[in-house]
């Protein structure tokens, strides 16, 4: 996929922290030009280190024509940055102050028709959208990190956003890779993130109730529904393993006891003791591991996933 395909050249990246560094990388490898800005002293440093350590599995999933590494551009100045830009990916600090200023000076620097996505994981579009003279093409464009690997990206338009926007970044985003979802109403977290959230709330519930230990929550999802999970989400899980009769049959069946499930589900608040219990359990599960290693064979396996997968037709 070259970047003459999508009609856009040249993207902005605004913002080089974990989120920023991981969509540049993404970019570059797609074969565009990208211009990248942020103000910390160290920005351009820690970028380029990115860049370089994702590059080796980017190269495995295979480059666009025309990639390069020296396609990248680091400019201290946003409006340098901004200059000549076909789409602009913000991922500013989770601040709404920060958020609603950023576009305002990204809106004032770009030409009419560049599209704005920010990578925001929690806070609306509506809320700071309006801080643009052109809020219509103020877009979610919010990745699953890492972005240069996961292909996820949840689309969400703010009260003024166009539909004619939230088309064209739906396209964009297929054209250069990613697996884009239309989320058809602003909510807090989006959509993965509150179904990450939801789990996260019973495993939290569940190590500090005593009922199982920080590896063993951590095991039964990794060698249990998390397999499944991978290749098709709750609802097709769910379907399937109703037979004949699919996802009717489950509700039929297992509903009135999913529901008491539900009504059993912990609630509760992180206090100190929950954290200590969390940080124990993941020290102790670490033991005799090295998290280096660990890390380059999570992405051997993703990768080999994501291969298998793109293989997959009757996958969704």
């Amino acid at each position: 996929m070259s970047a003459i395909d999508t009609g856009v050249d040249r993207i902005a990246v605004v913002g080089c922290g974990v989120i920023g560094a991981s969509w540049a990388a993404h970019y570059l490898a797609r074969g565009f030009d990208v211009a990248a800005t942020d103000p910390a002293p160290d920005a351009e440093k820690r970028l380029r280190e990115v860049v370089e350590r994702a590059w080796p599995v980017l190269e495995r999933i295979g480059l666009a024509d025309g990639a390069a590494k020296e396609r990248l551009r680091f400019e201290p100045d946003l409006a340098s940055a901004l200059k000549g830009a076909d789409f602009v990916q913000e991922n500013g600090p989770e601040r709404l102050n920060v958020k609603r200023e950023l576009i305002a000076r990204i809106d004032a620097g770009i030409r009419d028709d560049v599209l704005i996505a920010s990578s925001t994981s929690g806070i609306l579009i509506s809320e700071f959208q309006d801080a643009a003279r052109r809020p219509e093409r103020v877009l979610l464009g919010h990745p699953f990190n890492p972005p240069h690997l996961i292909p996820l990206v949840e689309v969400v338009g703010g009260k003024l956003t166009s539909p004619e926007a939230i088309d064209r970044a739906m396209r964009f985003y297929a054209a250069v890779g990613k697996k884009p979802i239309h989320i058809r109403r602003e909510m807090k977290g989006h959509v993965a993130n509150r179904l990450q959230a939801a789990l996260w709330r019973e495993a939290f519930s569940l190590v500090d109730q005593g009922v199982a230990t920080v590896a063993d929550i951590d095991a039964a999802i990794a060698h249990g529904p998390g397999l499944r999970w991978a290749l098709l989400g709750p609802f097709l899980n769910l379907h399937l393993s109703g037979g004949e009769g699919g996802i009717a049959h489950v509700i039929d069946h297992l509903g009135p006891p999913m529901e008491d499930w539900w009504r059993d589900l912990g609630d509760f608040t992180f206090t100190e003791a929950v954290k200590a219990e969390a940080v124990e359990g993941v020290d102790d599960e670490l033991k005799g591991r090295s998290l280096p290693a660990m890390i380059r064979q999570r992405d051997d396996v993703l990768l080999a996933l994501l291969a298998l997968k793109a293989k997959a037709d009757q996958l969704p």
